[in-house]
């Protein structure tokens, strides 16, 4: 089984629903995406935060030589790090990146936060962070987001990206975008559970032609994990897998809770990115299209907003709070 798809604006189809490579552990990515594309999952979510692209792409590589699958039926999303917005940086990057991969080329590359920090050379330090020093400095650049999205564009000039969009943007940041991109802001991936709907946005992504994903479909579920600095908002909320509504929906439909929420989501035409390194559940976070709830089942999910996020540096960043979402 295979995942529905949502034309991008570019013109690539990109699968409603992906597997999501963060917090794969990277002794076992390879396995892991082997076994999802086995399962039937054809959009991979990673990102040089992950620090797992290589093996993921290995995991793609053993599947297509085993003639699993072709590479033109996977797609591919990977993201630009903090430290890499200014062109040259970037472009060596996302070189290093796609190299990573191994695969010929990127389906969907993202810029991962509206937000340039101070470069930090990767073949020094090989593994990313916001912070400077083990004080947990964090240094901004002076980059504007036109610098790094007109080395995005080079890369789909040049063939390295098929698409490029962005992450963790607001609306203000994609308008701007819209009066000097020459290619077309094909996505745009933020947090979203009902929990934090963020309706407004979706409405304005919907009328420019840019497909949403969303990442962390759970909520809190997906924070507690963490160290203590980035679980501590998601520490006592209410897990969304016990809230009324979905629990209802999870009775009448016969599906996991899981499955109403991310049914929720791709039902309004957000792509969704869950992961699991249980077969079961890799296999139930791909069948969410047997069932349609109905509107008003819908919008009592989405009566759930707290406007609560989780993933905010304005939040887990105590000495110095970057607020690009204020």
């Amino acid at each position: 089984m295979s995942s529905p798809t949502v034309k991008l604006a570019s013109g690539p189809q990109m699968p409603l629903v992906g597997f999501g490579l963060w917090k794969v552990p990277k002794e076992t990515t390879a396995e892991t995406v082997y076994n999802a594309i086995k399962v039937g999952y054809r959009l991979f979510d990673g990102a040089y935060d992950y620090q797992n692209e290589k093996e993921a792409g290995d995991g793609i590589r053993k599947a297509i030589s085993d003639g699993l699958v072709k590479r033109e039926e996977i797609f591919v999303t990977t993201k630009l790090w903090n430290n890499y917005h200014r062109k040259e940086h970037a472009l060596a990057m996302a070189k290093k990146q796609n190299e990573a991969w191994g695969l010929g080329y990127i389906d969907l590359f993202l810029i991962h936060f509206p937000c340039a920090l101070k470069y930090i050379d990767p073949d020094v330090r090989r593994y990313p962070a916001w912070w400077m020093d083990d004080a947990g400095t964090v240094s901004p650049d002076k980059v504007p987001i036109r610098e790094t999205w007109e080395a995005m564009e080079e890369l789909v000039d040049t063939g390295l990206a098929r698409s490029i969009g962005v992450s963790n943007f607001q609306a203000q940041a994609l308008y701007d975008i819209m009066t000097y991109a020459k290619h077309p802001i094909s996505a745009l991936q933020i947090e979203h559970h009902p929990y934090l709907v963020q309706a407004e946005l979706l409405q304005m992504a919907r009328e420019n032609k840019i497909a949403v994903t969303a990442y962390s479909s759970f909520g809190p579920q997906s924070f507690l994990e963490l160290p203590p600095a980035f679980a501590k908002r998601a520490k006592n909320i209410p897990l969304l897998f016990d809230a009324e509504p979905v629990v209802n929906a999870s009775a009448k439909y016969k599906v996991t809770p899981a499955q109403v929420l991310l049914r929720w989501a791709t039902q309004r035409d957000v792509a969704v990115i869950p992961k699991s390194n249980n077969r079961e559940r890799l296999q139930q976070n791909l069948e969410v299209f047997g069932f349609d709830m109905t509107p008003e089942e819908l919008e009592a999910i989405s009566g759930l907003d707290r406007g609560l996020r989780f993933n905010d540096p304005g939040f887990y960043l105590p000495n110095h709070p970057l607020h690009i979402f204020a």
